[in-house]
């Protein structure tokens, strides 16, 4: 009875405050989970669409170069509270409003509607999580986001972001010239926290800015190991093995 009423409590809770966040899509929880109480809370929670999903449907997403999405289509994926599976949505993540869009299955004509942008919750995404963070970006600036673990090491945690970036067209000036249409434009940032350190950094393209987020040794031993090994932070498979030394030493 108490797991019963904590999972229902909880899935409340995802409902509650969704609409604070501008630009938020609607979508539907899934009510598939592990056991048949999961289950039933998971249904009894299905949170009715709002206005912004009719708005959204008026959008032709064909007009446009590129997706505000990492994927079009919605993927399952199971959904995390703390340390406790608790069941299986439908997600889309929208990269463009750094949400992550929720269903309860894969059907084009079921509504949906946003998980709510809360730090206990995580989706195992190929077994690692993506879940909602404050970070500092490489401007000095706090921000709350997104974050997909990339490497998760005994001494640091690598972590990355995917973002979308909506350019508008612009329509020819004469008939020499072409139309420019708008477009949305996909790039990473990369980020790391060091283990028992509640701050998480982003980690600049190049080998140079990054070896000032470290210090003494560290960043001596990094700096060399670098040269010998002719990495290139700006490509992931080197970023990675960068933080697989880390972690071994």
């Amino acid at each position: 009875m108490r797991k019963t009423l904590a999972l229902c409590i909880f899935i409340s809770i995802i409902y509650q405050s969704h609409s604070q966040y501008a630009g938020q899509v609607a979508s539907n929880m899934a009510g598939a989970s592990q056991n048949a109480a999961a289950g039933s809370a998971l249904s009894n929670f299905l949170g009715p669409v709002n206005e912004a999903y009719q708005k959204r449907k008026e959008i032709d997403l064909d007009k446009f170069q590129g997706s505000p999405y990492t994927a079009d289509t919605f993927s399952p994926a199971p959904l995390k509270y703390k340390d406790e599976i608790i069941g299986t949505i439908y997600y889309r993540y929208n990269a463009l409003n750094e949400e992550i869009e929720i269903k309860k299955t894969p059907s084009e004509g079921e509504l949906y509607q946003a998980l709510n942008k809360d730090k206990a919750i995580s989706l195992l995404i190929n077994g690692k999580p993506l879940s909602f963070k404050t970070f500092i970006t490489d401007k000095k600036e706090t921000i709350n986001g997104y974050l997909s673990l990339v490497f998760d090491g005994s001494k640091y945690d690598l972590y990355e972001r995917t973002l979308v970036k909506f350019t508008e067209g612009q329509p020819a000036q004469n008939s020499f010239v072409a139309a420019i249409p708008s477009r949305f434009s996909k790039f990473t940032e990369y980020y790391f926290q060091k283990k028992g350190v509640n701050k998480i950094n982003q980690i600049p393209q190049r080998n140079g800015k990054m070896l000032k987020l470290f210090e003494g040794s560290t960043k001596q031993d990094l700096k060399e190991y670098l040269k010998a090994n002719d990495l290139n932070i700006k490509n992931e498979p080197d970023l990675i093995k960068v933080f697989e030394y880390l972690n071994k030493k």
